[in-house]
């Protein structure tokens, strides 16, 4: 088939590899703009973008694929499918009518659970043990299409948001060749989605990385796991936040570990420091990164800090009435 593949992060790359190796024509690719990204703020591409360049393969990068001049690049291309991965912009129902065998996307979940831009990384902090990969048939909504195949992936323990991407992203390589050639033979059979099941995966913004030690030992775990490698778990050093402290790797501590406020210190021993939680619990904090500095275990942070037992992690004590 001719398609046009519409994908932008690191999700999508495998998925257009085994299209550019297929004997299916990818005649473009449409990703998002360069961004600038890093200390300098240099623009940076699309990891999609990268490698279309290096197979020759044409690069469209509109602002909003929503506007006419978009549009028209997709008409003047003419494809019998599209094929839409980790794009990052809703796809308009301009768009949606153009390919007589539709829009294919490649989700990063079970769906109609997690719906939405981070899937991935929802799982994760909401405590799934089980996600996986569905192909489907894109409509107006928002991953409301009928589903086409699915295959599910065990979430580890120790899975991050990375880590877990990295499984998913080559099995929806696999789904998505398996899916066109179905179609190709006429033997895909569409299901639609039970909305009654249905679950939402918003766009992660920085703030959602905010440690709030109210929390239980488990939920914070999650989202540290969750939120690696984009935003980074973090808790504010002072109250204007404008000194950061990332906190990249941690484990839920023994029962019985707590018995403080949240956000107080228990213990400092080994490479980690011992932090209070909501119910009585407590997260031991292994791995840490204080702004314009490299990663160090808690305990090294501790010490250059000269923190003790019973000073607080992050936010400031809070006032006694």
């Amino acid at each position: 088939m001719r398609l046009l593949f519409m994908g932008s992060g690191g999700f999508a790359l495998p998925s257009l590899r085994v299209l550019l190796d297929s004997s299916h024509q990818v005649l473009a690719l449409i990703t998002q703009p360069d961004k600038p990204a890093g200390r300098g703020h240099e623009l940076r591409m699309p990891k999609t973008k990268s490698l279309a360049l290096e197979r020759g393969i044409a690069v469209h990068q509109p602002p909003k694929v929503r506007a006419e001049p978009a549009v028209e690049i997709v008409r003047g291309l003419a494809p019998d499918a599209i094929v839409v991965v980790a794009y990052g912009q809703i796809i308009p129902a301009s768009i949606l009518e153009i390919p007589p065998r539709g829009i294919v996307n490649v989700h990063g979940s079970l769906l109609p659970r997690y719906r939405g831009a981070a899937p991935i990384q929802w799982a994760i902090a909401r405590g799934e043990t089980e996600t996986g990969v569905t192909t489907m048939l894109m409509d107006a909504g928002l991953d409301t299409g009928p589903i086409l195949l699915r295959r599910e992936v065990a979430i580890s323990e120790d899975d991050t948001g990375g880590t877990l991407e990295a499984k998913l992203a080559p099995i929806g390589a696999e789904l998505l060749l398996e899916t066109l050639s179905l179609e190709e033979r006429g033997d895909l059979v569409p299901v639609p989605q039970d909305d009654a099941q249905a679950t939402l995966a918003p766009r992660i913004k920085k703030e959602d990385a905010l440690v709030d030690w109210s929390g239980s030992a488990t939920e914070i775990h999650r989202r540290v796991r969750a939120f690696d490698p984009w935003p980074v778990a973090f808790v504010p050093l002072d109250s204007g936040r404008a000194d950061l402290l990332r906190i990249w790797k941690t484990r839920v501590a023994p029962p019985g570990s707590a018995e403080a406020a949240p956000g107080c210190i228990v213990a400092i021993e080994g490479e980690g420091l011992t932090v209070a939680c909501g119910g009585r619990t407590a997260l031991i904090v292994e791995q840490v990164q204080p702004a314009g500095k490299g990663r160090m275990t808690g305990s090294a942070f501790a010490r250059g800090k000269r923190l003790r037992a019973g000073d607080f992690l992050g936010l400031p004590r809070p006032t006694q009435p």
